[in-house]
């Protein structure tokens, strides 16, 4: 498959608002791509809009808000995308949300909740959208899933759940869509610097007292640059790679789990204590 060509083609970036999905937004805008940008913030997407439309004058920059939890907002989004956009070159499953707590620390709604951002709007968009994606030649689609998409930690069963099967999604259509000419690429962060941790819910059985330790932890270790990973999902997508792992805490759990996939989670959670001790120690500092 030939390289993915950004200019003169309109991207559709979810989760646009801050993070991963606006630096994937600046540097799409940079390579020529018109944009529509998808988020529920609507300040924080209007920011991020204005922002591009003052770099880069030219190019054509929608944004859209919407709440990726409403099955029926979405599929009405999609549908607006296509008949405005009725070819587009590239679809950026960016969005996510994160829940904290045991498996019998949360509800089924807060449960159904994750995965209807992490799995179900992707599934929406990409269905409603594909015609699109397909009325040109050379098309591209990434599923951004996690370093949980590759290990099952736990006190994570519904992100996990969400992201292993955004993981599977990616991997059939790679096959599938590989006649239509599209690429696919499945993307794997470690610990981005997003707002995830602060935006996380916390399940509703989780004790009040170790809300604020668990999120300081998983704080700490979010320190890779959203604009390096935003580089590096783009250079994958130029170059039609099948899977992007981004930063060494999704590398090297990865190596763990193929190594002792049975085994792996004590060597991870010992690897990733330590992690969160160092990172709290240079903060305090």
């Amino acid at each position: 498959m030939s390289p993915y060509r950004f200019a003169g083609r309109t991207a559709v970036v979810t989760g646009a608002a801050s993070g991963i999905g606006e630096q994937v937004a600046h540097g799409l805008a940079a390579r020529g791509s018109g944009l529509v940008l998808l988020d529920r913030d609507a300040l924080g997407l209007d920011a991020v809009a204005e922002r591009i439309r003052a770099a880069h004058p030219g190019l054509a920059v929608e944004a859209v808000v919407a709440d990726l939890a409403d099955r029926a907002a979405v599929i009405r989004t999609a549908e607006g995308i296509r008949e405005r956009h009725p070819a587009i070159g590239l679809l950026v499953n960016n969005a996510g949300v994160a829940l904290g707590g045991r498996f019998d620390q949360v509800s089924l709604d807060e449960f159904e909740w994750v995965m209807a951002v992490n799995f179900t709007a992707p599934v929406l968009l990409i269905h409603h959208l594909l015609p699109a994606l397909t009325a040109e030649p050379g098309g591209h689609l990434v599923n951004v899933s996690s370093l949980y998409g590759l290990i099952a930690p736990p006190g994570q069963s519904a992100y996990s759940s969400s992201k292993f099967a955004l993981r599977g999604l990616s991997e059939v259509l790679r096959g599938e869509l590989l006649e239509s000419g599209v690429g696919v690429t499945t993307v794997h962060p470690g610990g981005i610097r997003t707002r995830i941790a602060q935006s996380a819910r916390i399940g509703e059985g989780v004790p009040a007292d170790q809300v604020d330790a668990q999120q300081r932890t998983f704080t700490a270790l979010l320190t890779y640059p959203p604009e390096k990973a935003a580089a590096e999902i783009l250079d994958g997508v130029e170059r039609r790679r099948g899977r992007v792992l981004i930063a060494s805490t999704a590398k090297i759990p990865d190596l763990l789990a193929r190594l002792a996939p049975a085994g792996h989670m004590r060597l991870i959670g010992m690897l990733t204590a330590a992690a969160g001790r160092r990172a709290r120690t240079a903060v305090a500092r």
